[in-house]
């Protein structure tokens, strides 16, 4: 049980840096890694239509687009620790514009779109959630959970508002519009959020906690268990499946005759599930041992996967997507508080960048592998059977992490 001390520190903690948190979470919306994601099932038939492209040709993007973020990552989390947090995320929401509106002026050249995708990852590089969730791992120290969960309930709202945003977009005014439109969001709404309010303390300059200096693991240090490898695993595992229903999902709906409206709407669903996802597993982290929380939460997206296979109704398709995405609520919330948790937070960034390299090669290769079985077999029916097995696997790796660390490398970050 916590101490009153324990209690005040927390309330503390989140009176103090809520507005960190708040302008955290409008920069996890607008990021590179969820806008693009989120919008590209309402942009996969008028361009195709259009162009005469198959849906895996166009689904690629996503393989350029986070398949260069594999290679920014490690960069990004290299020049956290030197230019600085604030810095880096205000550069990449201007840069992900810049590559939004290049992809609203392409043609008929389809590496013209792997340009522009390719951009938004290189460009945007710095809204990668390292950046977020590094300043808020050292903002928070006993709700760094809850906290977590708080500030990644942004890619939820994303997943509720930008297909219906991007949908609405294109049949009002067609998919270039829609492009400005979405190109619009990173300067125009998380901008000046992120301007104000995200001003976190850098962790060279800040304690771990409030009378104890950071300490963690050398990159060399982490990279050298068995907890680091079976962590990624576990990400990879989830990704290459949940990216290939997530942003299929509206074309594979559609295809059994709902409505794009409505399909949007199975999205929404997810991303109030996400959200909700997001929050009880941030609470519940905080207080019970993480791995078995993450396993039983993804385990719900086995259940979503089979119910999607056999070709639900829109309300069935609804709970499904909800079951999905309290697991996608689970799994990078998880990834952040874990990494901090058995690596520490000296190096977390540069470990978390590695990680989230085999995140970004996940969600890269799944759209366009789901949408190759489309369009090799006329059904996501394979997909769908591949990803119950996926996250199951991911479900037992994740429960051989083991206990927390009694310590961590003697290091400690310079003072």
């Amino acid at each position: 049980m916590r101490s009153t001390g324990d209690v005040v520190t927390a309330k503390s903690e989140l009176g103090n840096n809520w507005l960190l948190l708040f302008a955290a979470s409008m920069g996890v919306i607008c990021s590179s890694i969820v806008l693009p994601f989120y919008s590209i099932g309402a942009l996969v038939v008028p361009i195709t239509t259009e162009f005469g492209w198959s849906r895996a040709e166009f689904q690629l993007n996503l393989l350029f687009s986070t398949g260069a973020g594999v290679i920014t990552s490690p960069i990004v989390g290299w020049l956290l620790e030197r230019v600085g947090v604030r810095r880096i995320a205000l550069s990449g929401l201007v840069g992900l514009t810049v590559a939004l509106i290049i992809a609203s002026q392409a043609d008929g050249e389809i590496w013209l779109f792997y340009l522009a995708y390719t951009a938004m990852a290189v460009l945007g590089a710095g809204t990668i959630p390292v950046t977020w969730t590094r300043a808020v791992n050292a903002a928070f120290s006993q709700q760094r959970g809850l906290a977590l969960g708080i500030m990644l309930s942004g890619t939820g709202i994303c997943a509720i508002v930008i297909p219906q945003y991007a949908v609405w977009l294109v049949e009002s005014f067609g998919w270039r519009i829609a492009y400005l439109g979405l190109a619009a969001l990173p300067l125009l709404l998380a901008g000046p959020f992120v301007y104000l309010f995200f001003r976190p303390r850098e962790l060279a300059d800040a304690d771990e906690v409030p009378d104890a200096p950071a300490t963690g693991f050398t990159v060399s240090e982490a990279v050298a268990g068995y907890r680091f490898w079976v962590l990624l695993l576990s990400i990879f595992f989830v990704y290459i499946v949940m990216s290939g229903i997530i942003t299929n999902l509206i074309p594979a709906l559609t295809d059994q005759g709902i409505d794009a409206q409505l399909a949007a709407t199975a999205i929404s669903v997810l991303g109030v599930s996400v959200i909700a996802g997001r929050l009880i597993v941030g609470y519940l982290v905080d207080h019970y041992w993480a791995p078995g929380v993450a396993a039983v939460a993804i385990s719900f997206s086995v259940f979503a996967s089979l119910i999607f296979l056999g070709e639900p109704g829109f309300l069935l398709a609804c709970v499904a997507a909800a079951l999905l995405g309290f697991a996608a609520g689970a799994e990078l919330d998880l990834m952040s508080f874990l990494a901090a948790k058995y690596f520490g937070l000296l190096h977390y960034a540069k470990i978390y960048s590695l990680l989230y390299a085999a995140l970004a090669a996940g969600t890269g290769l799944a759209p366009s592998l789901f949408a190759y079985v489309f369009d090799t077999t006329g059904t996501y029916e394979s997909g769908f059977v591949l990803a119950a097995f996926s996250f199951g696997i991911s479900c037992l790796l994740l429960l051989a992490l083991g206990r927390y660390p009694l310590s961590f490398a003697t290091r400690v970050a310079p003072g």
